[in-house]
């Protein structure tokens, strides 16, 4: 049926009405995704809720990672747990800071602390205590060691030795102070827990910090010949002699020391305090 437009000369053809319900071809075509009449908005909108979607499951899933590689740390972080505390033995190696007190009689007890941490393969390095520090374990499966010199002259050593005993969570009967021992001849090695201090100012100093109930590794040094002053002996240098045989003095109170640290102090005196 052919009707005439208002306004127009011309006919055009009148298209027939669509039954109520059914969709339209572009429509149709719209709904299904086939080409039809653009839907800009409706098409743009989608675009950004596709566009936003992915960036959130993208932040989601980089979330979730970053969750899990905190949580694998947190399980690698070491724990201060009883039985590691239980296991490690604070070694504290007595004497006075300096390259000119390095070879004094007074500083045999840091040249101990030398040798066991070479013998654990550990450096030391600058503590908060403040001290020095070197840790280690004697074997796999062995006992720690924190080996420490203290960075303060000999008679302040409590309070460098009792702020490592507090850092590390060590009771006091684990804690090993090495020494220099006028009351021993020089080569002498012996090993005592508790007692006095004998008029040794580190010594001294530490039982007022921590009590007496520490163990000590006592090097022996020998009484100073004649009427000298025994603060001027311990304050110089071994003899010529001494040098021959320190090495080997060293290493056995190091050796006394690790022994306390695997078979406990009993017999680590049995071993040393045996004749021969």
């Amino acid at each position: 049926m052919n009707v005439r437009t208002p306004g127009s000369s011309t006919w055009a053809k009148k298209q027939p009405r669509q039954p109520r319900g059914v969709a339209t071809a572009e429509e149709s075509h719209s709904r299904e995704g086939l080409p039809g009449r653009p839907r800009v908005r409706s098409e743009r909108a989608a675009a950004l809720v596709a566009v936003n979607g992915h960036q959130l499951s993208n932040r989601t899933s980089r979330n979730s990672r970053t969750e899990t590689i905190i949580g694998l740390l947190d399980r690698l972080r070491p724990r201060k747990e009883p039985i590691v505390a239980a296991n490690t033995w604070l070694v504290v190696g007595l004497g006075n800071p300096g390259a000119q007190y390095a070879g004094n009689r007074h500083n045999v007890g840091q040249m101990v602390a030398d040798q066991l941490a070479a013998r654990i393969g550990a450096a030391f390095k600058s503590h908060k205590t403040p001290s020095r520090v070197a840790e280690g374990f004697l074997r796999p499966g062995g006992p720690k060691l924190v080996i420490a010199k203290p960075n303060s002259y000999m008679n302040t050593s409590g309070g460098p030795v009792s702020a490592l005993v507090k850092f590390y969570g060590v009771d006091p009967q684990r804690l090993i102070v090495v020494h220099d021992e006028l009351d021993l001849p020089f080569d002498t090695v012996k090993l005592k827990q508790g007692g006095g201090h004998g008029g040794h100012n580190g010594l001294r100093d530490i039982s007022k910090a921590l009590g007496p109930d520490y163990v000590r590794v006592r090097v022996g040094v020998g009484r100073p010949p004649g009427r000298q002053d025994a603060a001027d002996y311990v304050l110089k240098d071994f003899s010529g002699t001494e040098r021959q045989s320190l090495p080997n003095l060293i290493s056995d109170a190091a050796d006394a020391a690790e022994a306390i640290a695997s078979d406990g102090l009993l017999a680590a005196q049995q071993r040393f305090h045996s004749p021969g």
